[in-house]
Parts: structure tokens; C-alpha cells; sequence
């Protein structure tokens, strides 16, 4: 029996053939059996190239209808597809080209320009434009045959390598297989209640698990709607919120949408809910979100490596500051640093197991066995605790990495950068609370020198060379020395305690 993904995907294509997909900004509107073929013809593309079952092809474009049917026809071809984030830069995509070593790159025009030295590394790899800006490629596309073949596949192969960082910032690539995706698909359509009328907004990067996975698969897999956005932009969301049923965001998507007065009560007269992930909700967003909408956000949980985990309830109580219940067929537990199994209400590890979790990281054995327990348990690496009705409560990472904007910043990797400038004698890079991004990014710097100290723009300007924007520091902080503890080891809870309030103070 064929356990490809997209057999499912390809039966609702039939099913539900003159619905409505993908409704974009422009008004520009496509039906599932458009998005099919489409499909079938980025297919055709792929395997005319001569890639087959197991190939790899790394996708730095930007959103849009077509690199949305570029996934699709990897799902349907058996090809393993490998998302990045838009903002990388030519040094972080040289990490990812050594390590997958793809056979295709398909990048947005602004991208092509930015790594033409890099490509010049790679001759044997082909690349090619995939940009609304720019319709060549998918004007060649258009006039291509279907392949209407579904690869066959085992359930374990692998879909999609997703990738995300250690402590020490060096990427790692989460193998994720067709059962992950199929199985994660179905317990989010059933426990968030979505079917053929539901009207999802879709602001989301498609780069990340959210957009990419929880966002459409749950439309995918029900026959529902799309109003498509290339990005996000709080005005255009109000505009169409009557339109939709369910939203799904970031909580900087939230607090920005609150900040707007005609964000109200009459602008969501239609949604049946609003889903936060990809970073925590804080109370306050939360309880204001309820008082101007009269709608308690839904908060889950979920990873890279697993997908979702938990979710608040769609029916029931939806708790500030909790993520809710296990998702179907899911286990979760507490474990302390020895590994011993803790009770309810203890505070430890998050560890969990089921047909979400992924198989593995790309070529890192070692590092996948260390991140497993013999029963088969994933650690997280995130401190939380079960309540007696089994509700998580998270309180942070094990690690220092913190997230700004719903993306995972690791500390180390900028530190290094910092590290080698030569006013800087040492970096401590930490994240401070921040209320549109959730977390900032704050560097504590100690100079090399007894005055005239680097600009702060000058020292951006040396990190925008090899880390996105988005990793570079709100704020810089000069101190004569770094707290340590007996051991040498700096303490960065001390410096988070210190600058708790710092993006408060300068309001």
C-alpha cells in the first residue's frame, strides 16, 4: 500500500475540485483542481531534471501559489523538500549547501543576487528563480504535461528536512517522514473542529512549520479555504477578518493587530477561533485579546522535531499561560536531568512520543541518539510541568535560546560573531521581554579598549555580513566586566534578572 502524504491530499484535489484553494491579495483565485495541476506540472518539471525518490532541493524563495505547488509535487514525487528561512545569509546558506548537498536550489531574485559568489562554489548544482517578480520559470511550468504518477512510498521515508539549531548555533536538520505529517494533520483537523466551510487567514511564512505544515495541511485535508498573504501586515488582516473563520499567528501578530483601533469586536464577527504558536502568548495579550474581541486565543504547542504536541481545547477551557492537552495518540511526560519520570506538578524536561515525532537529524547520528530515550521518548529541551488533568505549563528552554517574533534565536551563534571584533573583548548575548516581539535580543559587551568604543551601527553592520537581521541585537550594553560564577562560567541568569525591564525603561 502506498503511504505517500499526498495520496490523501491528491483524493480531496478530486474531491473537493471546484472549491476554492487559494484566494490571494491580488484577488487572484485557484481552485483545488488548478492547484493539482499545477502540481502535476512542477512534477513533470522535477522529474525531467532527473530527480527522483530521495532527491533533495533546497527552497529560499519567497511565498506564493507556486512555491506552495513546488511542495506539493515533492510530496508527490517522494522528493525530500527543504524549506529556509528567507533572511539567510550567503555564510548561513553556505552551512546548509555543504550539509544536504541538493541536487536543485530554488531561489527568490534578491536571494540570486546575494549568493552569486556562493553559487559559483557549487557549478554541479543547478538553480533556478522562483519569484513572483520574475515568471519565467513558472511560465515554462504552465505549459509543461501533468505527471499524475504518485511516487510509492513507506510511511518512514522522508518528506521533509526542517531545520533548527543547538545551543552552540550550528543547524541541525530534522528528518521529517509522510507518517509525521499525515498523522499530525489529521488530530489538528480533528481536535480544532476545521471542515470544508472554514476560511483560513494565512499570513504565515511558509519557510516554518507553522505555515508550512499546521496551516495548510489543515485546509489541505478538508476541502477548506485560504486567503492567501505574502506577508504579514496587521491593516490588510483587519480588512479580510470578516471574511475568514480561523486565523492562526504568532503572538507579535497579535499584539500588533491590538494595537490598531479598528482591531474590534465587529471585525471578528465571523471567526470561530484564533490559534497562537511558534512562541508564547503572555498573559496580558491574552486577557486583553479576550476583552476586545470576546475570544479567548487558543494557544499549542509544538517543535520542529515533533509538529504539534498539545493544544488548548477547542471546546473547554483555554488557560492563560498553559498549552493544553496531548494531541491524539501523543505521550507526553516530565523527566529531571537524570532522566527519572517526575509527577504531576513537578517541574522537569518535556519528553514525548508518538507518530509525530521525527526520525532523526540529517547525518548526526550521534546527536539523534543523545536526544532520544531507549523507550523511544524525544527530549525536548523544554522546561515545563503537567497539572493531575495532564495540562502543560511551559517555563523556557533548558538552554539560553530565546524566541523573538516566533523565531528561535541561539545566543552562541551571534556571540561568536561579536567575539571576533576586535573592539569587542567578550559577548554575552541574552533575551530580554519585549512586548511586540515577545523576547529581544540584548548583547552585553566588554571593549578592548578604555574609550571610543564601536558604534552600535557599525557592529551590526559586521553581524548583517553572516547572520538574517532578525538575529541581530536591539540593544548594547557596555559593561567593565560579565558576571560569573566559581567556575568561570558566565551567568546570564544575573544579566536577564538586571535587564529584565530595559525595553520598558526606554519607551
Amino acid at each position: 500500500m502506498n503511504q505517500n502524504f499526498y495520496r490523501i491530499l491528491d483524493d480531496n484535489f478530486d474531491k473537493y475540485s471546484d472549491n476554492i484553494l487559494i484566494e490571494e491579495e491580488s484577488g487572484e483565485k485557484w481552485k483545488y483542481n488548478d492547484i493539482k495541476k499545477l502540481t502535476a506540472q512542477f512534477s513533470t518539471f522535477l522529474r525531467n531534471l532527473g530527480l527522483k525518490k530521495g532527491s533533495r532541493i533546497i527552497v529560499q524563495a519567497e511565498k506564493s501559489v507556486h512555491s506552495v505547488a513546488l511542495y506539493l509535487s515533492c510530496l508527490k514525487t517522494g522528493i525530500i523538500y527543504i524549506p529556509l528561512n528567507t533572511a539567510y545569509t550567503s555564510n548561513e546558506m553556505s552551512y546548509f549547501i555543504n550539509n544536504i548537498e541538493p541536487q536543485l536550489i530554488f531561489l527568490s531574485i534578491n536571494k540570486i543576487e546575494e549568493h552569486k559568489d556562493l553559487l559559483l562554489d557549487f557549478p554541479k548544482i543547478k538553480t533556478f528563480i522562483l519569484d513572483i517578480g520574475n515568471t519565467e520559470l513558472t511560465d515554462e511550468i504552465s505549459e509543461l504535461k501533468e505527471d499524475n504518477n504518485i511516487e510509492e512510498l513507506d510511511e518512514n521515508d522522508i518528506a521533509s528536512i526542517i531545520f533548527t539549531s543547538g545551543t552552540t548555533g550550528r543547524s541541525k536538520g530534522a528528518m521529517i517522514t509522510h507518517k509525521n505529517l499525515e498523522s499530525n494533520g489529521n488530530a489538528l483537523v480533528s481536535i480544532w473542529g476545521f471542515n470544508e466551510s472554514d476560511i483560513l487567514l494565512h499570513a504565515l511564512p511558509i519557510f516554518h512549520v507553522h505555515g508550512l505544515f499546521v496551516a495548510l495541511h489543515t485546509i489541505l485535508l478538508t476541502g477548506a479555504k485560504i486567503i492567501f498573504f505574502q506577508k504579514f501586515s496587521p491593516n490588510a488582516l483587519i480588512r479580510r477578518l470578516p471574511d475568514a473563520t480561523v486565523m492562526m499567528g504568532v503572538p507579535t501578530y497579535y499584539r500588533r493587530l491590538l494595537s490598531k483601533d479598528n482591531f474590534n469586536k465587529s471585525t471578528c464577527k465571523n471567526i470561530r477561533l484564533f490559534i497562537s504558536g511558534s512562541a508564547p502568548l503572555t498573559d496580558n495579550v491574552f486577557l486583553e485579546f479576550k476583552k476586545r474581541t470576546d475570544h479567548n486565543i487558543l494557544e499549542r504547542y509544538g517543535m520542529s522535531e515533533t509538529g504539534m504536541i498539545t493544544s488548548n481545547p477547542l471546546n473547554g477551557d483555554r488557560i492563560a499561560g498553559t498549552v493544553g492537552f496531548a494531541l491524539p495518540n501523543i505521550d507526553i511526560r516530565v523527566s529531571d536531568e537524570t532522566g527519572e519520570i517526575l509527577t504531576a506538578d513537578s517541574r522537569g524536561v518535556v519528553e514525548v512520543r508518538g507518530p509525530n515525532v521525527f526520525s532523526g537529524y540529517w547525518r548526526s547520528e550521534e546527536k539523534t541518539k543523545k536526544e532520544f530515550r531507549l523507550d523511544g521518548f524525544f527530549i525536548t529541551g523544554d522546561i515545563g510541568k503537567l497539572d493531575y488533568e495532564g495540562r502543560l505549563t511551559l517555563f523556557g528552554r533548558s538552554t539560553d535560546m530565546l524566541i523573538s517574533g516566533g523565531y528561535n534565536i541561539y545566543p552562541k551563534e551571534i556571540e561568536l560573531i561579536l567575539d571576533e571584533i576586535e573592539d569587542i573583548q567578550e559577548s554575552a548575548v541574552i533575551g530580554c521581554p519585549h512586548d511586540d516581539l515577545g523576547e529581544a535580543v540584548v548583547a552585553i559587551l566588554i571593549s578592548n579598549k578604555a574609550k571610543d568604543i564601536i558604534s552600535d551601527d557599525s557592529i551590526e553592520e559586521i553581524l548583517l555580513k553572516s547572520i538574517a537581521k532578525f538575529k541581530c541585537p536591539a540593544r548594547y550594553i557596555w559593561l567593565d566586566e560579565l558576571p560569573r560564577n566559581a567556575m568561570g562560567k558566565v551567568q546570564k541568569k544575573v544579566l536577564k534578572e538586571k535587564y529584565n525591564k530595559i525595553f520598558k525603561e526606554i519607551k
